[in-house]
Formats: C-alpha cells, sequence, structure tokens
C-alpha cells in the first residue's frame, strides 16, 4: 500500500520530477490558447490521498476553476508522494516549481516559527464551526501570520480546518501519565515534540508515508490526526485503542507562490480569489461528514477492533494544566511578533464565543 512506500523512492521521484519541471517550467504554467485567449497549466500539491479531505477539496478547487475560466485553467491536482514528502513540496512551491499547495503549518515549524501557533493543545473551541469562523476571519492569521509565511516565499490564501485531534496508541490513553514513556509520532514542529514531552511522552517527528509500517513494527507507539485520517490510512488496523481527545484542532493552509500569483492577470487573480471564498464551507462540510462518517467505521469495524475512549472534561482538564504552561513558553520565545499574533488570535477566539 502506499504509506509502505519507502522514503528513498520518493525522494528519487521528486528528484526526477524537479529536473523535468524546471526544465519545461514557463511552457507548462502557460498553455497555448482557447478562442484566442492564453490557457495555464498548473500543478497542486497535496498532504493527503485520493479520498482524504485535502486531496478531495483541491480537486474541487481545480474543477471550479476550470469551469470558470471556461476551459482556460487546468490543473493537476498531486496526491501524496508524487512529488515527494511534505517537505519537499513546501521547497517546490517556495521555489515555484509547482504553483498551489495545502501546506500543514506543522511541516513548516523549523521555518516560521510563529506558524507553531498550532501546536498549542486546548487553544482553540471545542466548536468546529466557531473555529472555522476565526480561521476564516482572523486578523492574526491572514494578515500577520500570513506576512511571516510569505517572507519565506509562501503566500496562504485560506486556513481551514480538517477537524480536532484524536490519539491512537498501543495501549490506552486517559492520563498524562499513560504517556510516561510512550513513543509518539509527531510532525517536525518543534512545539508540537515540547508539547508531548510535557506529557512524559517520549516524541519522534516522522512523514506519514512511514508511520503505518512505523505502527505495525512497534518503532513508534502512537500518533494524533483527525478521525477520517486514521481510518483511511489505516492507522486504526496497526493501534488497539483510539482516544477522542480533541485536544487540538488540525489546521490546513491552501497556499501558492507569491510570485507567480502576483504575476497574474487581475482577472485571472480574481477568479483564484472568488474560488478560495467558495471552497470555505465545502472544506469544512467534506472534513464534518468524513470525520462522522469514519468514526462509524472504525466502531463498527470487527476484523480490526478499536477501543474508543471518550475523555470526559475532567480528563481533559488534566492534559489542559501540563499544556498551559507550553504555552507561556512559546510566547517567551517566540518573539515580540510572534506574542502579538498568539494574543491577538486568543482574543479574536474569546471575541467568537
Amino acid at each position: 500500500m502506499f504509506f509502505k512506500e519507502k522514503k528513498f523512492m520518493l525522494l528519487t521521484f521528486t528528484i526526477v520530477m524537479s529536473v523535468i519541471l524546471a526544465a519545461c517550467g514557463s511552457e507548462e504554467a502557460d498553455g497555448g490558447e482557447v478562442d484566442g485567449e492564453e490557457t495555464y497549466n498548473w500543478m497542486f500539491a497535496t498532504e493527503e490521498t485520493e479520498g482524504q479531505v485535502q486531496f478531495e477539496y483541491a480537486q474541487e478547487f481545480a474543477d471550479r476553476l476550470h469551469e470558470k475560466s471556461d476551459g482556460r485553467i487546468n490543473i493537476d491536482v498531486y496526491e501524496f508522494g508524487g512529488l515527494g514528502s511534505e517537505v519537499d513540496q513546501v521547497e517546490q512551491l517556495q521555489s515555484g516549481i509547482i504553483e498551489f499547495a495545502i501546506v500543514s503549518p506543522g511541516f513548516t515549524g523549523t521555518m516560521v516559527d510563529e506558524g507553531q501557533l498550532f501546536a498549542l493543545q486546548f487553544l482553540f473551541s471545542d466548536d468546529m464551526e466557531l473555529n472555522q469562523h476565526v480561521l476564516n476571519t482572523s486578523e492574526a492569521l491572514n494578515v500577520h501570520l500570513a506576512n511571516k509565511y510569505e517572507e519565506h516565499n509562501i503566500l496562504p490564501l485560506a486556513f481551514w480546518t480538517e477537524g480536532a485531534m484524536q490519539w491512537t496508541g498501543n495501549r490506552e490513553l486517559r492520563t498524562p501519565e499513560d504517556f510516561n514513556g510512550f513513543k509518539m509520532r509527531t510532525q517536525e514542529s518543534p512545539l508540537i515534540i515540547k508539547s508531548y514531552e510535557a506529557y512524559g511522552a517520549d516524541p519522534t517527528a516522522l512523514s506519514w508515508a512511514e508511520l503505518h509500517d512505523a505502527l505495525n513494527r512497534n518503532m513508534v507507539d502512537g500518533q494524533e490526526n483527525p478521525i477520517f485520517f486514521i481510518e483511511d490510512a489505516s492507522f486504526h488496523e496497526v493501534q488497539s485503542h483510539m482516544t477522542i481527545s480533541r485536544h487540538n484542532i488540525y489546521v490546513a493552509m491552501t497556499t501558492v507562490n507569491p510570485d507567480f500569483y502576483y504575476g497574474l492577470p487581475d482577472d485571472i487573480r480574481a477568479l483564484i480569489d472568488e474560488t478560495v471564498e467558495e471552497m470555505r464551507p465545502v472544506g469544512f462540510e467534506l472534513q464534518e461528514r468524513l470525520n462522522e462518517e469514519l468514526l462509524d467505521e472504525i466502531v463498527d469495524n470487527e476484523q480490526y477492533p478499536t477501543e474508543v475512549i471518550e475523555l470526559t472534561e475532567a480528563e481533559r482538564d488534566a492534559f489542559r494544566e501540563l499544556a498551559m504552561p507550553v504555552h507561556e513558553s512559546f510566547l517567551n520565545e517566540v518573539g515580540e511578533d510572534g506574542k502579538l499574533i498568539v494574543e491577538m488570535l486568543q482574543a479574536e477566539i474569546k471575541a467568537a464565543e
């Protein structure tokens, strides 16, 4: 299965693709003509595979732009692995090899320190509709944090959620003590790693392409993801327990290479902006449906039975108490701009509630 592919195969393919794309570059981005008007051929990379939220979002985004432009805009959507690892895709976006990408801030944590704020556990509300409203309207994110990414040649067009994060493990995860010595897989974010160290865990950063095999071989003991991803990637088949913890929300960014974006004709850029807005409710409804449906699939799966534990508020409070010092540490380390962004976002969440 795809998630068992070796990382060196992905990287080899990436090198080959990079050479080909660098050679073709501008010729592919600007196609021929349709009815005397210029056509465009673009690439959109995702961190997920067909049937998962990011890929389906990107495909709908591509279809809408194709239709709006009367066939002038053609976007090839790449599922995870088609262009390398999560980090590879970010680098390709920055260099302009690809035009669009869905990026999880957790994979840019070593580049944009401020983007690690999404790793702060128990930062957002339990109300997912409220959270999406904040992501849509937040000045802290859509202006100040977006500017930080643009400094690194990544322009966020939208922040959106793929649902609440849950834990899976090869044992019960109900109390902080259950994390003692627990080998937790994380994204490439120093703050995510610090968050799990606060619980007493032994966190390890790992691409999800390697995760299923690592769980199966007990190289790591558990991981965190939204429910739809846990089921679709078959993590529940190699993990005996899933904890409904809602300790965080998974945030993705629809991003574009800024040099490419600002170089487009005004009418084409307007079509992109319009489609980004249209996709906000579409993305939310997609994740909501998949997370609900695939939870039932996990619960009803008799071949691979999974013990599903839902934490009480008192049990969540025990984790929340340990998470708060990590919040304080982040504010002290991220600098004045980062502190301003976090505090502004906290005020926006409180105002929305």
